[in-house]
């Protein structure tokens, strides 16, 4: 697998895996009728760094995430991610993959932390990975999200430090060696 920056030629491709989650209504707090144009704007506008998870062996794409600062000014050293696996490709370590792609990219622009705003608590198996990639659940909203079959559920704001208080990076050698294999 190959994970590399968008291109706007991979839009058609992005969308088939975009479509599915954003109609579902169960992980993002996006329209579930958003259109594909509404959706491109979302996904790829503004700060945002946009990467794409490749199969190598077939071109086929596998996943997508961006990269963006999560706030400005005085705080624009802590980023956000947003994350998405094609339905196809999902438990093959995809979502952990692109993790440690995104930390490395964060820590290669700077970032000291990355941190996500809104991980439904319906969602297990987000919340258990990024768990297991070392974020940690800083807050839990009551009823923040409208979940179409489980009514409004809480949503955590999961943080994690990249980089130590002098500066340095908390990146791992292993973690480096796992992204590029």
């Amino acid at each position: 697998m190959l994970i590399r920056p968008y291109a706007r030629e991979d839009w058609d491709s992005v969308w088939r895996i975009l479509e599915p989650v954003f109609r579902a209504g169960e992980t993002y707090p996006v329209p579930r009728d958003i259109s594909a144009e509404d959706a491109r704007e979302a996904w790829t506008s503004g700060a945002k760094q946009v990467f794409v998870a490749v199969d190598e062996s077939s071109g086929v794409l596998l996943g997508t995430y961006y990269l963006r600062p999560n706030f400005e000014g005085a705080a624009s050293h802590i980023c956000n991610c947003g994350y998405v696996v094609a339905e196809a490709a999902r438990g093959r370590g995809i979502a952990a993959r692109m993790c440690e792609h995104s930390q490395a990219e964060a820590i290669a622009r700077g970032y000291r932390a990355m941190q996500y705003n809104l991980v439904v608590s319906t969602n297990d198996s987000a919340v258990h990975l990024w768990q297991k990639m070392g974020f940690t659940i800083v807050g839990t909203i009551p009823d923040a999200f409208s979940h179409p079959r489980h009514g409004f559920v809480a949503a955590h704001v999961m943080y994690k430090r990249l980089r130590n208080d002098d500066g340095c990076s908390l990146y791992t050698q292993k973690a480096h060696n796992r992204i590029q294999s």
